[in-house]
């Protein structure tokens, strides 16, 4: 018996399926390889910066590169971590609360690092505050205009002159720009136009970094998924229609 060998058609769809997965692997191998890869050398770069500043203070009997015939990665950050950890135990002693009033007291009194230092003191403390609501909600309001809406993060309740000068409750809003969430603008809205999400601030940024690629499922539960919460919006021509035709 006389055996046949493939067809033209048959190697085209041969050479077709087996390019397909190829190129499928190598996709795969990217969606695995690229995030570790990018998490790694992000973390050795973190890593090298802080040692490249920390380490030659460190005394070289102290020093474990000293006797070592490679540097030690990650020391620098050790040793600062260390350093930080020891500098708020001594603040809860009385001595370290004496000298950290006198320090307080001398940078209050420079002009120009006053302003630095006071501002930067507020932030931290209202950030790292365990009752502090900063960046811990997530909302959606209409920005930039009516029926375009962005997301944001609650900073915030709005006080002082801002607050007084108008009838509606008015909320701090950071608005972050993609895929630098670390920049952005401060917004004051009145709470009635927020609509809080559920997703979690880590959610919301990872959404915002990906230009939305990365999209958090909806926590809801199934039967209140299919209830919306913002209802359809007319154009703004079309409602002027309407209302003149009311009028008429």
């Amino acid at each position: 018996m006389v055996k046949r060998g493939r067809s033209r058609g048959e190697r085209h769809t041969h050479r077709v399926g087996l390019s397909a997965r190829l190129r499928g692997y190598f996709l795969t191998g990217i969606l695995v390889a690229a995030p570790i890869s990018i998490t790694l050398f992000l973390t050795w770069q973190l890593l090298g910066f802080v040692d490249a500043r920390i380490t030659p203070f460190i005394p070289s009997s102290y020093n474990p590169n000293t006797y070592l015939p490679f540097a030690v990665p990650g020391l620098g950050l050790i040793v600062l971590i260390g350093f930080i950890t020891l500098v708020g135990a001594l603040t809860t002693l009385f001595v370290g609360r004496t000298l950290l009033a006198i320090s307080d007291s001398l940078l209050h009194r420079m002009p120009v690092v006053r302003s630095i230092y006071g501002a930067t003191k507020q932030i931290f403390e209202t950030i790292l505050a365990q009752k502090s609501t900063a960046f811990r909600q997530v909302v959606m309001f209409e920005y930039p205009r009516r029926g375009c809406w962005a997301m944001g993060f609650v900073t915030g309740v709005t006080k002082g002159e801002i607050q007084s000068i108008t009838e509606d409750e008015m909320v701090n809003v950071f608005l972050p720009t993609t895929p630098n969430p670390t920049s952005g603008y401060l917004l004051f809205l009145p709470r009635r136009e927020l609509v809080p999400l559920q997703m979690s601030v880590e959610e919301g940024a990872k959404m915002i970094i990906s230009g939305g690629i990365v999209t958090p499922p909806d926590p809801r539960a199934e039967n209140e998924q299919d209830i919306p919460r913002i209802p359809a919006q007319r154009p703004a021509a079309a409602e002027a229609i309407s209302e003149k035709l009311a009028g008429e």
